[in-house]
């Protein structure tokens, strides 16, 4: 028997005959169950127990997952009868769907996304054509790039894997939040398929990156974060080597992710944002449980694939984060790890409610130039959608933008 990706316990029930009123009783008390999570297996043990081969499961699959198939009644591989049988059973496809949509000036796109549980809670993801650079220098590039004459070369999907998020760090708006609630595999990968959907991405031909970087901390939601990516290289198509996701430094976390198969894992990026242990607690409590010592500790047991770097965020914020200084001792942080290093720059995007300035002028290209000439690939992150609240550390579940 399998499990809702959202529930926890099997809901399966076999469809017989004559069993029609008692299922679909049983299916009002339990409310609706998502067929969004679950994996090709999993859709295969429901079709059975509909009475129906598991090779229907596959067709399942690919309805929702290739065809982007939002409601079971537009299922059209299934028949009408079976489409019924499931419905009553108390199955939908239960994808999440993007409720409002912000658009910035520059293209960038921010879509609050409701969740189809029953608490309806929202989540933000973030479309961005050309990116942001963050991918720039961590191996990606040694792949094939995109059709010529394309909308755009390539595009990046910012990801939440919370409702909010725990770890506090103090100069980011999601902070404000708290945490709420974690997020199931199926509305993590969710949001990509929504968004996909929306864009009209033919998965395979146009490059597409994803960053779990929006709401939340991925490795304290670590088994749904995992879960999603299966089902986003699995049953979506999407690469892995297209995927980064980012951690404030949650040790077991990454002791966790260094055991995971290449051919399914993300590339990782660890948000730094202090030059020292001092300075990094102030702006980020977890440092305190997790110094950076011990996050780098864990960082080495990581087996980079050909190419790979991980990737070292770096937020400047204005007189405190930002001095050449500062640059010099990141730079020490970086040789220490033994490991294919590059850091990403962040001038510190504003937000109502955080007492921090953005770095002066000329301050992010003179830190990065000490960078460079102690020999550490360093690369700027462009600012997409800081008009509608897109940027990095802005989301909030703002609903104006």
């Amino acid at each position: 028997m399998t499990q809702t990706a959202d529930q926890g316990s099997s809901r399966l029930v076999r469809l017989d005959a004559g069993e029609g009123a008692e299922v679909s009783a049983r299916a009002a008390e339990l409310g609706p169950q998502a067929l969004f999570g679950l994996d090709g297996e999993e859709l295969a043990e429901v079709m059975v127990a509909a009475g129906k081969p598991r090779w229907r499961g596959r067709q399942l699959a690919e309805a929702i997952y290739s065809q982007r198939v939002a409601e079971i009644s537009s299922i059209s591989t299934l028949s009408k009868d079976l489409r019924e049988k499931l419905v009553k059973a108390g199955w939908a496809v239960g994808r999440p769907r993007i409720a409002q949509v912000f658009t910035s000036v520059d293209g960038t796109e921010r879509y609050l996304v409701e969740c189809a549980g029953a608490d309806r809670q929202t989540v933000e993801t973030v479309w961005m054509p050309e990116g942001d650079d963050g991918e720039t220098g961590d191996g990606s590039e040694g792949e094939k790039e995109d059709k010529d004459g394309g909308r755009w070369r390539r595009a990046t999907i910012c990801v939440s894997s919370q409702v909010g998020c725990a770890v506090n760090c103090q100069f980011c708006l999601t902070a404000k939040l708290g945490l709420q609630r974690n997020l199931s595999a199926g509305e993590i990968a969710g949001q990509v398929v929504s968004v996909l959907e929306r864009q009209g991405v033919e998965v395979g031909k146009e490059r597409v990156n994803l960053a779990f970087m929006g709401m939340g901390e991925p490795f304290l939601n670590y088994d749904n974060f995992m879960g999603a990516v299966r089902l986003l290289v699995k049953e979506v198509g999407l690469s892995p080597q297209r995927m980064t996701v980012s951690t404030s430094g949650i040790v077991p976390g990454i002791e966790r992710f260094a055991g995971e198969a290449t051919e399914m894992r993300p590339k990782l990026a660890i948000s730094l944002n202090a030059p020292n242990d001092e300075v990094r607690s102030e702006l980020m409590p977890i440092n305190r449980k997790w110094p950076i010592e011990a996050v780098m500790a864990a960082v080495r047991g990581v087996k980079l694939r050909a190419r790979e770097r991980v990737t070292f965020e770096y937020v400047l914020l204005g007189g405190v984060t930002d001095q050449p200084s500062h640059a010099r001792e990141v730079a020490r942080l970086a040789r220490r790890t033994g490991l294919p290093v590059k850091v990403n720059l962040i001038a510190w995007n504003p937000g109502p409610g955080i007492a921090y300035t953005m770095p002066e002028a000329g301050a992010v290209e003179a830190f990065k130039s000490v960078l460079m000439a102690e020999g550490i690939p360093a690369y700027l992150r462009r600012p997409r959608g800081r008009d509608i609240f897109a940027a990095c550390g802005q989301l909030k579940r703002t609903v104006e933008g």
